[in-house]
């Protein structure tokens, strides 16, 4: 059997866009002015140390709500017609295919006060303010997020094989039953990929909060994105912290998929 060789496009590709600009931000995070070595922007960045847990905790918060609506109706579209199930897995992509600002402005109007949804609720007496607070950035990451969620929960189901799922209904099984111990253990290589896929993004994610939040609601990515105009040590200071939190979580959610193949 022939060996695999390496890629050389994917090689270079990794190198130039990714490996050169972490070398970079690492070499600017430690460096000050005259090039030489200082931690003195880490201490500069743990002054954020409230909008990173802010940031973290939202994008924990989205990631679960995802989970929560992307498996089961992952779980419905899998069960679908094979016709049914593109049309589905279509009408879910379609609004990724406009622009991630757009889509978030899309959400302005809808919530902002006298919108659709604030007009629509006054009809039914209900009052309140929809846009500035934490739930709306929730919800936008939900919606931008979800689809990461949903596909590769639904292409691991696609797979299950169907004649394991019929030999638990005829032993007996009830439907639960049959998600709980066939279903939901194959279907978690899916569930893995898909919490990695919004987590990530969603800690790292800038615009949401400054459009859909108030003043306390701004996240890490928000910070990196003002602070890198005027002070570049620092926010690439910030940036090396967060993709380490980021790194650690890969291999947290690492060890679980070995842990899921092994089992």
């Amino acid at each position: 059997m022939k060996s695999k060789k390496p890629s050389i496009p994917y090689i270079i590709w990794m190198v130039i866009f990714t490996m050169i600009p972490i070398v970079m931000i690492g070499y600017t995070a430690f460096t000050d002015e005259n090039g030489s070595f200082t931690t003195e922007y880490f201490s500069n960045a743990l002054y954020y140390g409230d909008v990173f847990a802010k940031s973290l905790w939202i994008a924990f918060l989205s990631t679960a709500i995802c989970l929560l609506v992307a498996y089961p109706l992952a779980y419905l579209i899998s069960n679908m017609k094979e016709s049914t199930q593109n049309a589905v897995i279509m009408l879910l992509m379609i609004p990724m295919w406009m622009n991630f600002l757009l889509r978030i402005y899309a959400w302005v109007t809808l919530l902002q006060d006298n919108g659709p949804i604030d007009t629509a609720l006054s009809l039914l007496g209900i009052h309140g303010t929809y846009i500035g607070n934490t739930g709306a950035v929730v919800l936008g990451m939900v919606y931008e997020y979800l689809p990461f969620m949903v596909l590769p929960i639904y292409t691991v189901m696609c797979k299950i094989d169907r004649s394991l799922i019929e030999a638990a209904q005829d032993l007996g099984s009830s439907g639960f039953s049959v998600i709980k111990k066939v279903v939901l253990p194959l279907s978690m290589p899916g569930v893995i990929s898909g919490i990695t896929m919004v987590f990530v993004p969603s800690a790292s994610t800038f615009l949401v909060s400054q459009y859909l939040g108030g003043t306390d609601d701004i996240m890490i990515g928000d910070i990196i994105d003002k602070i890198f105009w005027t002070d570049q040590n620092t926010g690439s200071a910030i940036s090396l912290i967060l993709m380490v939190l980021i790194f650690v979580f890969l291999i947290i959610m690492n060890l679980f998929g070995d842990e899921e193949a092994i089992a």
